[in-house]
């Protein structure tokens, strides 16, 4: 921008003096300048640049840009409506509001935002139209701040201090009073709220709510992880004090009104290190080829009675988080780990839902009943998965049949137009410090699968008990789990992408979205660019969350489906069991549909909130585990290009670096977006998403959690 007095250039260009002028009548809003003062402001002196300055200024009255009330004076013309949204910031100073209304986008210069941050529900006053521009305006108030309190590294002075973050959303440091630091220290990772940001000044004045520990100490990292995302990272004492009190006594006119499964064949299938046991399976011969299975579901909601503390924290939270080397409970620990927790050899208050089946996976007749039942074995689907291999062990006639069931179940479900999904997890090995000694995978196997298709059984048969309208059923409001198929738009760029690796979405396009997904993820097994086209395609669907309004769900091809088989992690589980509670046994009329519907909404928000901590804890422990290998050399896949660089995976590891453009030295390379690649100008070499590279670990910045390679010819 030209300063008050600088002489401009006779060799300026039109577009360059266009954005002169538009950035003069946004300083200048309010006031009519004449051609005089633009002259001076601009430091036009040559009858050239004047000239063209002058054929400007009438093409922007010509537009309706400005007004010319008197002969060679200006000013803008009035802002033509006030509106609101929510603020974007972008890293090229030109910030975005998006209108609640959906329409286009407004840019918002930064020196416009009134110091608005990413997420912000703020109000635009917009600026006149200029033809063939994008709508502007600026920022008049920040209705609602959506952050305000950030992580960061505190650095202390004499007299005063500041949080350096790494926030996307911050853009400035924070400035922090020396008697606002609550003891903080240099070098310690700290929580600071934001107090005020006065107009004139470039950083915000915030105070330290909490001090974390110091940097790199895994119990501060974790910690930072849950406050970036606004998650909790300590219980408040008064709702543990309350699970406290909860007595573990089961009495003899409780379990009276229950069904009684204690005498029948019961048990648990949960991850090695699980502690919150909350479903288990039973099985016993009910005639000749027939089987009773029953679901059991820890009842949560005999104990966590509506509107009470523990209640008010559990939705609150809306779910529990697993970060690599913790989880976060919903509940608190007496409730989630010991009362509802169906432990072995204890007798449990459960939910849960019996069906008859026979062996061909066909559902004679179910019924949803409060029961009551005592699990005889505790397993880690290891031990199943050995049992089951081996085909020999403790319970292996029981284990065998379930197997069988949920087998053929899955084959029906698949033949339905459920998407088969099958992404590897990420794990680590940590040592006592939290510190990560290797990483592994874990896959879906017989033993997965036999939890899971029980547990989508029981959910599909409550969802559809209480949804479904039939002669004898009224649908009444519910809590339903639904997944809308994927965006037209978004199908068509998939089908595009993956014929450019040679692929085609068989079927796409006549209404088979379901089978053309899967024809393509049974083509692409097994080849390089398997693990790539996984992804994206996953990015092409639509996030499954709750509702009262069903849509179904189209991932799992289920035409009615909500989450009822764990409600010690999952508040929409609670809510599903209360409302059965309502219409099944008290027969009373249909809740409010509004509310539960601002509940849904809730929960799924907080469920991606807490997705997002989880992907981040996951991303940290792979820059960590790789700062033992910096200048190491590793296989990687091409995992994405953009026209700043190369993304590559670890083939053994799964951690992704980035290799910068610039640091490809042979060539000048150029993004081909239309063939997702990146093509030298010169000698035409090329990386395409799904190639193998020879990477070597440059730099891993922990703070960042981001991985720096370059290439090894």
């Amino acid at each position: 921008m030209a300063k008050k007095g600088d002489r401009i250039s006779n060799r300026i260009t039109k577009k360059q003096l266009t954005e002169l002028l538009v950035e003069l009548f946004n300083r200048h809003q309010d006031e009519e300048l004449g051609t005089r003062e633009i002259f001076g402001e601009l430091g036009a002196k040559s009858s050239s640049v004047k000239e063209l300055c002058m054929r400007l200024l009438d093409d922007f009255v010509f537009e309706g840009y400005l007004v010319e009330p008197t002969m060679h004076r200006y000013r803008l013309a009035q802002r033509n409506s006030v509106l609101c949204g929510t603020f974007k910031r972008t890293n090229d100073g030109y910030n975005l509001v998006y209108p609640e209304d959906d329409s286009e986008p407004i840019i918002i210069h930064e020196r416009k935002s009134a110091h608005a941050l990413s997420d912000d529900y703020v109000r635009v006053a917009l600026f006149a139209h200029r033809r063939g521009r994008g709508r502007e305006g600026e920022v008049i108030e920040i209705v609602k701040r959506q952050h305000d309190t950030f992580v960061g590294i505190l650095r202390v002075q004499k007299h005063y201090a500041f949080l350096m973050t790494e926030s996307r959303v911050m853009p400035a440091d924070i400035f922090i009073p020396r008697d606002q630091l609550k003891g903080g220290k240099s070098g310690d990772k700290a929580v600071v709220k934001l107090v005020e940001w006065p107009a004139e000044s470039r950083n915000p004045i915030g105070r330290v709510v909490d001090v974390l520990g110091r940097t790199g100490d895994n119990d501060t990292e974790m910690n930072a992880i849950l406050a970036e995302y606004g998650l909790p990272y300590v219980y408040p004492q008064i709702v543990e004090a309350a699970a406290n009190k909860l007595t573990t006594d089961i009495n003899a006119s409780e379990i009276a009104r229950r069904e009684d499964f204690r005498d029948v064949t019961t048990f648990t299938i949960d991850p090695e290190d699980a502690k919150d046991f909350d479903d288990a399976l039973s099985l016993r011969a009910v005639g000749d080829g027939l089987w009773e299975v029953g679901v059991h579901i820890a009842d949560v909601s005999h104990y966590v009675t509506e509107g009470s503390v523990i209640d008010k924290e559990a939705f609150k939270r809306a779910t529990s988080i697993y970060l690599v080397d913790r989880t976060i409970p919903m509940l608190p620990e007496r409730l989630c780990n010991f009362l509802c927790s169906l432990r072995p050899n204890e007798e449990k208050l459960t939910y849960s839902v019996i069906f008859t089946i026979n062996d061909k996976a066909e559902v004679k007749k179910s019924r949803i009943v409060r029961s009551v039942i005592r699990s005889d074995r505790r397993f880690s689907y290891e031990e199943v998965q050995e049992i089951l291999t081996a085909g020999k062990g403790e319970y292996i006639d029981e284990l065998s049949v379930l197997n069988s069931l949920a087998q053929t179940l899955r084959e029906k479900r698949f033949a339905a137009g459920a998407i088969d999904f099958q992404q590897a997890e990420v794990r680590f090995r940590l040592d006592d410090d939290g510190k990560p000694l290797s990483v592994y995978f874990t896959e879906s196997n017989e033993s997965h699968q036999l939890i899971e298709e029980f547990m989508l059984l029981a959910n599909r048969t409550v969802a559809e008990t209480i949804g479904k309208k039939t002669a004898h059923n009224t649908p009444k409001t519910f809590v339903y789990r639904i997944h809308d198929q994927p965006d037209l738009e978004k199908m068509a760029t998939l089908s595009r992408f993956v014929s450019k690796l040679g692929y085609k979405m068989r079927g796409a396009g006549r209404g088979n979205t379901s089978s053309s997904l899967n024809n393509l993820l049974r083509d692409i097994k097994g080849h390089k660019e398997q693990t790539v086209i996984e992804t994206i395609s996953l990015r092409t669907m639509q996030k499954a969350k709750y509702s009262t309004q069903n849509i179904g769900h189209f991932g799992l091809a289920f035409k009615y489906y909500t989450h009822f088989t764990s409600p010690i992690r999952r508040y929409p589980d609670l809510l599903v069991h209360r409302l059965l509670d309502r219409y099944l046994t008290q027969n009373a009329r249909a809740v409010n549909v509004a509310k539960y519907e601002s509940l849904c909404e809730h929960c799924s928000a907080q469920e991606q909130v807490a997705a997002n901590a989880e992907r981040a804890s996951i991303k940290y422990k792979q820059v960590e585990f790789m700062t033992e290998h910096i200048d190491e050399e590793f296989d990687a896949v091409i995992s994405g290009v953009t026209e700043w660089g190369i993304y590559a995976e670890i083939v053994e590891n799964k951690c992704e670096g980035m290799i910068p453009l610039r640091t490809l030295q042979d060539d000048y390379y150029e993004y081909d977006d239309a063939n997702y690649c990146l093509i030298g100008r010169r000698h035409h070499r090329k990386y395409t998403i799904g190639d193998p590279l020879r990477i070597r670990i440059v730099r891993a910045n922990l703070e960042r959690k981001q991985l720096d390679f370059e290439i090894v010819e």
